[in-house]
Formats: C-alpha cells, structure tokens, sequence
C-alpha cells in the first residue's frame, strides 16, 4: 500500500487537512478546521470500514486551546471523586494525558466527559491510571515518553512508513524460516529469528542469568542475524531470560520498534534497570546501561490484547494473554497473505492462578505452534494449585510454631505477586498466625506498583475486587515494605517470626542472598523455593542437596555456610505450566495446529514432549537446538 495516505486523501473534502501521518500501523490525520473535527458526519468510519486500516482525526496543534486555559477547563469539568492527580499536554501530538486515580469516573458515562473535553479544548483526551502504590519506574517511562514526544512521532511515521512504503527486498518465492538463537533444549536466553523473503523479527532476546558469561547470551554472532537489517522486535514478557539483551541491541545501532504490552515494558524496564545495579554492585562491568534502556523505552510500541497491527508489509501480530505474569502475551502472527499462521507462546500458564487467567486457546488462523515445555517432562505434573497453597500454609504455621522465618525466594515480577495475593487470602480466612509481618525487600514492591497500574490485565476475581470492592488485596497492612541493609539487619537480629519475599527467585544476587546467608544456620527458619530454578544457579543447587555453601559477605570476604534451616520445593504455585497443562493446550488449541516446535526446556524434558505430543496427536513435533533453523514454510 505505498499511497495510501493519498488513497485517503481522495475520500475527504480539500482543504480539510493540514497533515497526514504514520503512528505505527495507525493513520492520524491534523485538521485546523474545527467543525470538520467535532462533526464530519462519519466520512472518517466510513473510510476506516473501505480501506481496513485504524484511522484517527486529530485537530493541528496549533487550533489547541492553550494549555494552561485547557488545563483549568478539564479540572472543573472532572468529578471530585475522579482523583485527578496530573494533567499532561502532549502538545505534538495533540494529545491530553490525564492521569485519575479512578479512570472510570474521569470518562464519564459513556465517554461523556471525554466528549466534552474534545468538543470544549480541541484535546484528544487519555485516561491513565494513577498507581494506588506509587511507581518512580512508571513516573520516570512517563516522563522519557512526554520529553521524547517529537522524536516520538517522527519514530513512529518511520515505522509506518516501512508497514506502508511497500516491499524493500526482492520477493523470489514466499517462504518462513526461525533460527533458534537461544532456549533451544535449554531454559533461558531465549531468542528466535523469524525471516520471510522481506521480513526479519526476533521474537524475544533474553539472557541466561543462571550461566557463566560463555553461555549466558544470545547466538547474534549466527551468520542468518544482521542487526542493520532487523525490522521489529517483539516480546513476549518481562523476565530477564526473554527481555535482558534488548538494550544490547540498541547499544549496537538498533533504532527499529519494540512491540510489547504495557505492563512488559514497564516492568522490563525496572527489572533491566536492577539488573545493571546488581552486577555494578558485583564489581562486573555491565553489558549495558541506563541509556541503552531509555533508548528501548523510547522505541517501544505498546499493543493491547487481541489488537491487531501490521508490523511489516508481509507481518501482522496479535497479542493474546499467556497467563504466566503480568502483561504475558503469546504472539500470533499472520505472515503473508493468509501464507502461514504461526503462534509463538513464550512462558505460558494454561491453568487459571491467584493473579492471571489461563492463557487463550482460540485463534483465528494457525498452523504452527512454537510452545515452552519448561515443565515437559514426563515427572512434570504439578500438584494442583489448592494443594500448593495449603502446602504454604502448612510450612509457614509450622516455622512460625518454631518462632523461625520463612525466607521465599521470588522473582520480582510473578511468584511475588501471587504469593502475596494467597498470604493476604490466608490472613483474611484467619488461617496466619495474627502477629506475622510479611517482609517485602528487594524489587517486589516496585513491580506491585506496576501491578495496581494494570488491574485490567489480572484475572476476574483479582480486578473484580480492585475496581468495585475497594479491596486491593496490594495495599493490605500485613506486607511491610523494607529497603535498606540497616532494616534487612533489623529484621534478621530483631524481628520475630516473619514470611520474607525478597529477591531474586534463584538466589542469584539480590538481597534474598543476604538473607539466606544469615538464616541458613538456623533450623528453625524455613528456605521455600515457588518458582523455577536455573541450572547452575545457587537456589538449584541447594535443591539437589547441598548443604555447605561458600558465599561472598560484604562484596570480598569468603565464607563457607551451613544450610541447616528447612528447605522446600512448590512447583505447584509456578507460572509456567505443567506436563498435563501442556498437552491440554495443544489439544485445546482452536484451530489445531499442523506442527508443534518445542522450546525452552531442559534436553530431556523437551525430547520427551516432544516424543509425546507426537505420538497422542499425531502432530509433527520437533526440538531444535540452539543454531538450527526451522523451515515452516
């Protein structure tokens, strides 16, 4: 479609617009004249129903009422109990940020008030959620978006006009490939090439933080990946293993587009800020820095479920949710027209939990599913997940009875939300003793922060309690919140029985280390791993049976730490689904795929999904390794 702004152009009365422009896969169009912008008796839906693109009428910039009046306008027309909190003009794009503490009551009945802001200010309005909890990482993405706001919009024509502009290289026959460039029979660093003729995107491009330096980053040395030539990015979910070498490739060059969901972004964002803090804080030079992050924050484009975008001229995605953590997506796409359909899920729950629903089944099109299988092996079948919470239950009354701690590993973004979500259940049903403190240390609350933005993204009950019972389980006076080496010290010599969260959920760095360095001794105390431990990582180690550990204390001094406290495994409350869940989404999976491509799992339990899917479905099943390349096409 290399003319189609022209092509909708043609559709409208000369001299009605001032400027025509790419948002991405979106068209904006800038009138200056005011009555063909507050009515223009549906010419624009009815373009939008002829040529099936998003199209969006705008007033210029320059028929705006000023700021400062339009600012004194829309707070006497907000309700009191809206809460509003900030007021921003994105002047470039004509746009109003208005940030509520309760967005529903800022639009109004049907929209009403917005309607009123357009037709009064000329604005676009935008309602934002002011965090309950209050997030820096979500003031300062906020700000890099507002101050970037120019750069912004000449980013995002670029973007369309590579979606628009028409093919770039020479389409000799039509064709789909994925190079695995990590996660193949492994978990972490996930990363996968997915090229056509005319397109290259890398879905995912994580790290392995469990490994040695050799082993922990992607294959973008293969001879089929050329940074100059990448056309998107796309991922899944904020973890570390799928999001923590993005920022390497725009130290390297990369100015392309970032697709994600929202909460992905942000929360991505604090965790690969942490993650720079911590090895500067092991005395290792990092791989990146705080620029390289704002620079993928500036490239980021957010898509919400189920919206479809173009994303090259021969690639079209759609989000869906994966149930594994907050803003989780698998990805759909749609290559060619109507060539091949292909499903990428990166980490996916297909089995509803405290905090998500479980991951979508139904698709419109789709012939090959690339699918995790972290939990794939044949011993892979988790307990149920009213069994797992008892089983906390259990561990946390009995260490308590003992006057222990229990120290719970989590990741910041996932484990830690869901245990909070069963401790405050647990406390409200009466069954924690009535004096325990859950201790919160280390990024978990920053990421719960983030969590109260997006309620929209939790699971029915979850939202149903945030929006319309005032209860958001978040904000419950059980969890204290502690940051500083002065209160962890407080805690470990002072404190009484107490529930710990701290990160990080393979005792990698990160101040769940510290604690278990002086908890360990003590056979009161209780050490429960919820999450998934990586090989090689201390958390798998001390899961396999060792008990004398040599650990760093104070950055340099060795010491050699006997792990006498209790030590459990729940695999049950893991965001990553089991044996039995994973055959039950391919056999859920509407339409039935043709080909299943197996990734990110161990060697065994990935050959031995494979070997399983194959023989109960009688669907082509394959487990490349890392440096293969899959024709699925």
């Amino acid at each position: 479609m290399p003319d189609i702004i022209k092509e909708i152009l043609k559709y409208i009365p000369e001299n009605k617009i001032s400027e025509a422009c790419f948002e991405g896969a979106n068209i904006v169009l800038y009138t200056k004249d005011i009555q063909f912008f507050l009515e223009n008796g549906g010419l624009i839906k009815n373009i939008v129903n002829q040529i099936k693109k998003r199209i969006e009428l705008r007033s210029d910039p320059t028929v705006c009422m000023d700021p400062d009046e339009a600012k004194s306008v829309i707070t006497k027309m907000m309700p009191e109990d809206a809460g509003i909190t900030d007021i921003i003009f994105d002047s470039q794009r004509s746009k109003v940020i208005i940030e509520a503490e309760k967005p529903g009551v800022a639009i109004g009945k049907n929209g009403e008030i917005l309607n009123e802001i357009r037709e009064k200010t000329y604005w676009i309005p935008v309602i934002r959620r002011t965090p309950p909890i209050k997030s820096t990482i979500i003031e300062n993405i906020r700000g890099v978006l507002y101050e970037n706001s120019d750069y912004r919009r000449k980013f995002l024509d670029k973007v369309g006009h590579r979606i628009y502009d028409g093919w770039i290289r020479e389409k000799k026959n039509e064709w789909v490939r994925v190079s695995v460039l990590g996660a193949g029979r492994q978990v972490g660093r996930s990363c996968f090439l997915v090229q056509t003729p005319e397109s290259r995107i890398l879905l995912d491009c994580g790290i392995d933080v469990a490994a040695n330096e050799k082993d922990a980053y992607p294959f973008l040395d293969a001879p089929e990946f050329d940074l100059k030539e990448l056309d998107a990015v796309i991922i899944s979910h904020s973890h570390l293993d799928h999001c923590g070498f993005v920022p390497y490739l725009f130290k390297y060059g990369y100015r392309g587009p970032i697709y994600c969901t929202k909460p992905t972004r942000d929360v991505a964002a604090l965790l690969l800020l942490d993650y720079v803090k911590i090895m500067r804080s092991e005395n290792k030079k990092p791989l990146f820095g705080q620029d390289e992050i704002k620079e993928m924050v500036k490239h980021t484009i957010t898509l919400e479920y189920e919206e479809v975008t173009d994303i090259t001229p021969d690639f079209r995605i759609t989000l869906y949710n994966a149930g594994h953590v907050l803003g989780s997506s698998m990805v759909h796409m749609h290559i060619g027209n109507g060539l091949h359909n292909f499903l990428y899920t990166g980490d996916m729950k297909f089995g509803k939990t405290q905090l998500l629903n479980p991951a979508s089944t139904v698709f419109p099109r789709l012939e090959t599913v690339m699918m995790e299988s972290t939990y794939g092996g044949k011993d892979d079948v988790l307990p149920n997940r009213a069994e797992a919470e008892m089983a906390l239950q259990e561990i946390i009354q009995k260490t308590m009875e003992r006057r222990g701690k229990v120290l719970i590993p989590v990741l910041g973004v996932g484990r830690a939300q869901e245990v909070l979500v069963i401790l405050e259940k647990m406390q409200h049903e009466g069954k924690l003793p009535e004096d325990v403190q859950v201790i919160i240390d280390g990024m978990v609350w920053d990421v719960t922060a983030i969590h109260t933005t997006y309620p929209e993204y939790l699971n029915r009950d979850l939202k149903k309690m945030i929006f319309h019972k005032d209860t958001n389980p978040f904000l419950s006076p059980l969890f204290k919140r502690i940051g500083s080496q002065r209160e962890r010290m407080k805690i470990i010599e002072e404190t009484g029985p107490c529930v710990i969260l701290a990160t990080s959920g393979m005792l990698v760095g990160g101040p769940s280390v510290e604690y278990l360095r002086h908890l360990a001794d003590n056979p009161r105390n209780s050490l429960c791993f919820v999450c998934y431990q990586g090989a090689g990582s201390l958390g798998r180690r001390i899961q396999r049976g060792e008990r004398e550990i040599i650990m760093t204390a104070n950055g340099t001094n060795q010491e050699m730490v006997n792990i006498k406290m209790e030590v459990y495994t729940l695999s049950g409350l893991t965001g990553h689904s089991g044996r039995n869940e994973l055959m039950n989404f391919i056999q859920h999976c509407n339409p039935r795929p043709s080909k299943v491509i197996l990734n990110h799992g161990e060697n065994s339990k990935v050959l031995n999904l494979t070997s399983s899917i194959h023989k109960k479905y009688r669907i082509e099943t394959i487990a490349p390794r890392n440096l293969e390349a899959v024709r699925i096409k």
